[in-house]
């Protein structure tokens, strides 16, 4: 057995210390489990993807075609960019994040999605703000080619629109910044977004507001630290068809 605990890196960031570990829970069986952590706070953990990985599925299944430009905001352990992948409709993947340490994990593959998102050739990551790209006029997610439009943009970043990393991001969560960003999207293209707590309707209005066809699904998984199910939020907006 290996080391019951190991930091691999720590790095400060315009948001605090962020933090790379790698634990085992003897009681868990012999699985590493992956943490990341901004301060004391915690923002993500391997031992619970399943939501992270709906709302990759939940988002593709609600856009029609193929070869689909994609957006993850917010790259973390690679899950939701991972289970992007594996959809033979994306052609192209950008995943945008703020930290560059944290893509500095993946291409130095210090984390165990690092090496596939590397090798698929229709991924590449873009070091920047996603609130900032998403509402910014004139230039939009991907350096290369400002102003062009996506099929899907998949946001995990913050742990729900109420609960927020930094206190700007509130901002975001409007009718009129969500509309911005609702511009970089294709005619029937999809805005999916993970949200730690249950569904909330104020947030449910919003959307409304903005897309055709919307939904708040549910994610049950186990959670075996609490013995118990848990359960995570995945919302769904569909922009009008031309």
């Amino acid at each position: 057995m290996g080391l019951l605990f190991e930091q691999i890196d720590s790095q400060p960031s315009s948001l605090g210390e962020i933090t790379l570990r790698r634990r085992r829970i003897p009681a868990l069986g012999n699985r590493d489990i992956y943490e990341v952590k901004l301060g004391e706070e915690f923002l993500m953990s391997s031992m619970f993807v399943e939501a992270e990985v709906a709302l990759a599925d939940l988002g593709l299944a609600a856009v029609n075609g193929d070869d689909l430009s994609v957006v993850v905001g917010g790259l973390g352990l690679g899950y939701t960019a991972e289970a992007a992948l594996r959809s033979d409709r994306v052609g192209e993947l950008l995943v945008v994040e703020a930290l560059d340490t944290v893509i500095g994990w993946h291409q130095q593959e210090k984390v165990p999605l690092g090496q596939t998102l590397n090798a698929d050739p229709r991924c590449r990551y873009v070091h920047g703000s996603f609130f900032d790209l998403a509402v910014k006029e004139g230039s939009g997610f991907d350096p290369q080619q400002p102003g062009r439009l996506f099929d899907a943009i998949l946001l995990d970043i913050d742990h729900s629109p109420r609960a927020l990393l930094n206190d700007s991001n509130a901002s975001f969560y409007t009718t009129d910044s969500l509309q911005r960003m609702a511009r970089q999207l294709r005619p029937g293209g999809v805005f999916a977004l993970w949200s730690n707590d249950a569904p909330d309707e104020d947030f449910m209005v919003t959307l409304n507001e903005l897309f055709t066809e919307t939904a708040s699904h549910v994610v049950a998984f186990y959670n075996p630290l609490q013995n118990c199910e848990s359960t995570n939020t995945v919302y769904v907006g569909v922009t009008p068809a031309a």
